[in-house]
């Protein structure tokens, strides 16, 4: 919920938790000045301003995704594309606006909500927020001490799993005062599983016969960040939609005592907690729509506005994931981070079938 911030490459590349510098093997940057990617990176004026090729192609993909041809699978795999190929001319913009962007992308929504539907799918997913975030922390710890890694990349993993992708991993952080390739290495996990589910979350669904109401529930559950259960359950219908986002937001509310536990734990004093005040206006955007009849026609308004803005940031998302970040994580929180979705999914995935 999400918050999603974009995973920045390790600054210690000595770190143990990164690979060597000298060991990896060449990243996959293009040359700039030879073949024919130097001409994207060339520098050319026009109307006085400087630009490259390579901005005006970042540029035409932003354009397509205000398009309702875009999708948020379509604009998380131009994203994708953009960052294995040319790369990310405005990285630096791109990372600020995301959180932002989904913020008010999640509140718009909330324009499109009935507050006594959003009642119901909190009731029926509360018994599996806490036991699945529960449960999620306690399997992270035990597998994470297998595998030998680090305690604050291990709780950063586990939480990230657990409540909310990269938002709970943003707040968690700076509470563990956890170090940047720590936050790298949980963050690259996390946003790299949460693209592979966006994509295959909705066949699975399809191919199983889930109504709108189990796939929005499982959704929320099993897939990490805010964006891209929004993204999954969007694509699959409205209901989906409303089920997934309103159990997403109220299992995101966690990170406020997962965070007060993890300063307890971790003996930590003095620290900052996060807490994700754009949910109330979420809360709030819906019960306007319910209870302020003159609010209705600025519903399907806001609401597209929120599908735009949700297609955007998967794409800012998307072209943040280079190969470059992908592979400064090593294979061992992937092995933590894979083994955690797939016992939450599965496990989930069952019960949701035999019981809703």
């Amino acid at each position: 919920m999400a918050l999603p911030v974009h995973p920045a490459t390790p600054q210690a590349p000595d770190s143990p938790l990164a690979p060597a510098p000298a060991q990896e093997p060449a990243a996959p940057e293009f040359n700039e000045t030879t073949g024919v990617f130097r001409h994207l990176h060339t520098p050319r004026v026009l109307f006085g301003q400087d630009f490259t090729l390579k901005q005006v192609v970042f540029v035409l993909f932003f354009v397509f995704c205000l398009t309702p041809w875009a999708s948020p699978p379509i604009a998380l795999a131009l994203g994708l594309v953009l960052a294995q190929t040319i790369g990310n001319p405005f990285t630096t913009q791109t990372k600020k606006a995301t959180a932002k962007l989904l913020q008010f992308s999640v509140i718009g929504l909330g324009f499109g909500m009935n507050a006594h539907a959003a009642v119901q799918a909190g009731k029926e997913g509360i018994i599996f927020t806490v036991v699945s975030i529960f449960g999620t922390l306690l399997l992270g710890l035990v597998v994470g001490r297998w595998l030998g890694l680090g305690k604050h990349v291990v709780h950063l993993i586990s939480c990230g799993t657990a409540i909310c992708g990269g938002s709970a991993i943003a707040a968690i952080g700076p509470v563990l005062r956890a170090k940047d390739e720590e936050m790298s290495v949980a963050l690259g996990t996390v946003f790299v599983l949460n693209a592979v589910a966006l994509f295959a979350f909705p066949p699975i669904g399809h191919a199983l016969a889930m109504t709108q109401n189990q796939f929005g529930l499982w959704c929320a559950i099993a897939i990490h960040d805010t964006s891209s259960v929004v993204g999954a359950a969007a694509a699959y219908g409205n209901q989906a939609l409303e089920v997934a986002t309103t159990v997403k937001l109220a299992r995101a509310l966690w990170i406020i005592p997962v965070a007060i536990g993890t300063a307890m734990i971790f003996k930590q004093k003095g620290v900052k907690i996060t807490i994700p005040y754009f949910i109330f206006g979420f809360i709030a955007a819906m019960l306007v729509n319910t209870f302020v009849p003159a609010a209705k026609p600025l519903g399907p308004v806001m609401v597209n506005l929120a599908k735009i803005g949700l297609t955007v940031t998967l794409f800012f998302i998307g072209a943040g994931l280079s190969a470059k970040v992908v592979r400064s994580v090593g294979i061992k929180p992937y092995v933590l981070g894979i083994l955690l979705w797939v016992v939450i999914s599965t496990g989930s995935l069952y019960v949701i079938l035999h019981t809703v």
